[in-house]
């Protein structure tokens, strides 16, 4: 999936770029176009400043306040990546910085990206299981082990037989 995204990004995404920027330029003309991409640049650069201040400032109040600062390095991540998009010419670039870097949007785009991350997290995970059992013999891994059961998938919540005993631990004496 990574090299055909790098593919796109590369190679694809300069060429739509350029045939985007012809067209907007037949239809509007040339220094019209470029004076659209500049303005949407400064434009760009202005709000970047704006929300990336806010974003620094709350990921502070988190580490201050002693909280994990998941949205706030989240929303700090994408204002960067945002702020990249919008400093490249073309106008797909800078749609796509303007989704990743304005206050209202920003939200969408860090929940659509949170549930592709999570979704890719598990796919892996569990190749990595299937993976480890096929190396090392069926049920090294108890079934629900990595799943998301009623008890949250920890090792040990699975039904079974629980064994009651005690712990005896012997203090050794300090020589």
């Amino acid at each position: 999936m990574l090299p055909l995204a790098l593919f796109i990004a590369f190679l694809v995404l300069p060429v739509l770029e350029i045939y985007v920027i012809i067209q907007v330029g037949a239809v509007i003309g040339g220094w019209p176009t470029v004076a659209l991409l500049l303005a949407e640049s400064l434009l760009g650069a202005w709000i970047v400043r704006r929300e990336g201040r806010r974003a620094w400032k709350a990921l502070r109040q988190a580490f201050t306040g002693g909280a994990m600062p998941d949205r706030e390095l989240a929303d700090a991540a994408l204002v960067l990546v945002g702020g990249v998009l919008l400093l490249t010419p073309g106008f797909i670039t800078d749609l796509a910085g303007f989704l990743f870097v304005l206050p209202f949007t920003r939200p969408l785009v860090r929940r659509t990206l949170s549930g592709y991350v999570t979704r890719r997290v598990r796919i892996t995970q569990e190749r990595m299981v299937q993976r480890m059992s096929a190396s090392m013999g069926e049920g090294v891994f108890p079934p629900g082990v990595f799943s998301d059961g009623p008890r949250g998938g920890s090792v040990g919540a699975q039904d079974g037989p629980t064994i009651r005993g005690e712990v005896i631990r012997e203090d050794r004496p300090e020589s």
